[in-house]
């Protein structure tokens, strides 16, 4: 009988050591997971932009060091989930915009603003090029006041500066909803770059962004 109890004690004792390891070992790996996450999100940002066809706009972007990922969307209107067909009737009241996530330890966001205003011309309203609409307006959709002011101002310059031969109609508004465009349209410029659109209208532009910004390349 006492054998038997010293035996269950003994059994008991090392189903707690195991539980105890095991605690141990879920802690250490929940904490490394978690310092992990921090690090990976340290000096995140995201902003929303608007330049005209959101294909050209992504492909310039997604050039930059530091630019972590873009997507193309609509945002501006008042139609919920909508479409590209929708959005192209220039009804829905969304503008064609990508969504830029980036690291500001690599590129601030005056860097950002400043690749934003040679990826299209913002003195143009409610056109870029031949692609004419509401839906193709130049705007910053800010998520803060910190956002908001350095848009502001640096628009603001670029007019009193007279950086431009007219003046810049950007629009800058806050930023309510993102609707993420449809698969297709994402990374549209590197994934169909024998297309004829492509070739003649955002290949040009690719070109020239990389020379303006050639040191902030990846």
């Amino acid at each position: 009988m006492r054998n038997n109890l010293i035996m269950s004690f003994c059994v008991l004792l090392l189903a707690m050591s195991c539980q105890s390891e095991a605690s141990i070992q879920h802690q250490t790996v929940f904490k490394e997971m978690e310092e992990k996450q921090n690090e990976t999100e340290k000096g995140l940002d995201t902003i929303v932009l608007g330049g005209g066809c959101f294909w050209c706009v992504e492909a310039q972007f997604l050039l930059l060091d530091g630019v972590l990922s873009v997507r193309s969307g609509y945002a501006g209107g008042k139609v919920k989930n909508p479409t590209y067909k929708e959005v192209c009737t220039g009804m829905t009241g969304h503008a064609e915009v990508i969504e830029v996530v980036y690291n500001k330890e690599r590129i601030s966001t005056d860097e950002i603003l400043a690749a934003f205003w040679q990826s299209h011309d913002p003195t143009q309203l409610n056109r870029q090029g031949n692609d004419v609409g509401t839906q193709y307006r130049s705007v910053i959709f800010y998520k803060d006041d910190a956002q908001k002011k350095l848009a502001e101002e640096y628009k603001q310059k670029l007019n009193q500066e007279k950086v431009y031969d007219r003046d810049v109609v950007t629009e800058i508004s806050p930023l309510t909803d993102f609707y993420v465009a449809e698969n297709y349209h994402q990374n549209y410029y590197n994934e169909n770059t024998n297309q004829g659109y492509c070739q003649y209208v955002i290949a040009p532009k690719v070109e020239k962004f990389k020379k303006v910004f050639k040191t902030k390349l990846k």
